[in-house]
């Protein structure tokens, strides 16, 4: 490392430094209040700054204190390339995850991660195996990559139905697994999911997609970050857009054995994660308490939620994650439209759940608004 590469690596230390000490002077609440109102401002014209977004599964809290901190005195940094920083996140995210850093693959957003490993292990010769319904994203990239996409719809307790998706494996070249699930907010167990890697054929890639892993509160779930040593098909993605706040700022990683992160990067634009991205995570990861705190408001908030639900009779999908699944026993997108007239948004339709509306875990306030609303249109 060259001097000069050295000093501004000091003062990169000293920005997170900077940011951690103001994370420990201000309480979440205080600075969601003062720096971030709890629903964003619009970004067209035209838009009510009054809207409810509850439509994204967006984390309302915000960055942690430190972060923004950070962001702001990161400010400096924005004439560099980020490429000489990316390996200072990508060392924390290794001995955060207790991986080598050679399995680390920083992404734009984790949307970046799906999008390149579809390019990297899909193709017109090898399919692509996903639950239906799931996030969407990675069955469009893999089609645009030629390959034939198979939907295996999930069991009726909402799981990923592993043995079918198992034995529709046999030409695949991509099986994904959103755990927890998207839309549907629901977990596969544990047991299912290491029989699935113990017998899926190992010349088919398994990401497993864990953008809401920590929001899980059953014991019947868990990481399989663990078992990337066992596994060598194995890739399992994360976010910094739902705990941590940084949906905006776009970062995510993925950790996989050496050979595949080689695969997924000769398909990733150069550069992709900006400075203030690297910034943020970096200060986040420092900060334990923000995202206990944030399990605990959205916990407490979707009981609240459920708790009304209940009141009114409708049921729901039980959720382990920053949203939930309601069934409104009718055709959702009439409701959608409604609610849009409102002034709250909720999640797009999903075709398999045509009587379900995803609704994000928002504020307590927002949430208020929404059930407000909901009771107008419903009860």
């Amino acid at each position: 490392m060259n001097s000069k590469a050295s000093i501004t690596r000091r003062g990169f230390t000293q920005i997170l430094g900077a940011g951690a000490a103001f994370a420990a002077l201000r309480p979440l609440d205080v600075v969601a209040s003062s720096v971030r109102p709890s629903t964003p401002a619009p970004l067209t014209e035209g838009t009510s700054a009054a809207v409810v977004r509850l439509s994204s599964n967006e984390n309302p809290y915000g960055p942690a204190a430190g972060a923004l901190k950070a962001m702001t005195d990161g400010f400096s940094l924005a004439w560099r390339y980020p490429d000489e920083y990316y390996d200072e996140l990508a060392a924390a995210l290794a001995k955060l995850n207790n991986v080598p850093v050679d399995h680390i693959l920083l992404g734009n957003g984790s949307g970046e991660i799906l999008k390149v490993a579809a390019m990297a292990f899909s193709g017109t010769t090898r399919k692509t195996i996903v639950a239906d319904p799931t996030f969407e994203a990675i069955g469009r990239h893999a089609q645009n990559n030629g390959s034939e996409v198979v939907k295996v719809p999930l069991t009726a307790n909402y799981h990923h139905d592993l043995s079918k998706m198992q034995a529709a494996s046999s030409e695949a070249g991509l099986i994904y697994v959103c755990n927890p699930n998207n839309p549907t907010a629901s977990i596969t167990p544990k047991a299912e999911v290491r029989a699935f890697l113990n017998n899926v054929p190992r010349k088919a890639v398994v990401l497993i997609d864990e953008a809401y892993h920590h929001y899980v509160e059953t014991s019947d779930y868990e990481s399989v970050m663990p078992l990337i040593k066992e596994y060598s098909n194995l890739v399992v993605a994360r976010t910094f857009s739902k705990i941590y706040g940084m949906a905006g700022l776009r970062c995510g990683y993925c950790v996989a054995r050496p050979e595949n992160i080689q695969l997924m990067r000769t398909h990733q634009v150069w550069d992709s994660i900006n400075i203030m991205a690297i910034v943020a995570a970096l200060a986040s990861l420092k900060d334990d308490e923000h995202v206990a705190q944030g399990r605990r408001s959205n916990r407490e908030t979707r009981k609240y939620v459920e708790a009304e639900l209940d009141k009114l009779r409708f049921s729901y999908i039980p959720s382990e994650a920053n949203f939930m699944m309601i069934d409104l026993r009718r055709e959702v997108r009439p409701i959608i439209s409604s609610l849009r007239d409102k002034g709250v948004e909720v999640g797009r339709f999903f075709p398999p759940l045509p009587n379900f509306m995803r609704v994000t875990i928002g504020t307590r306030p927002q949430m208020e608004t929404f059930l407000s609303t909901f009771r107008t249109l419903l009860a």
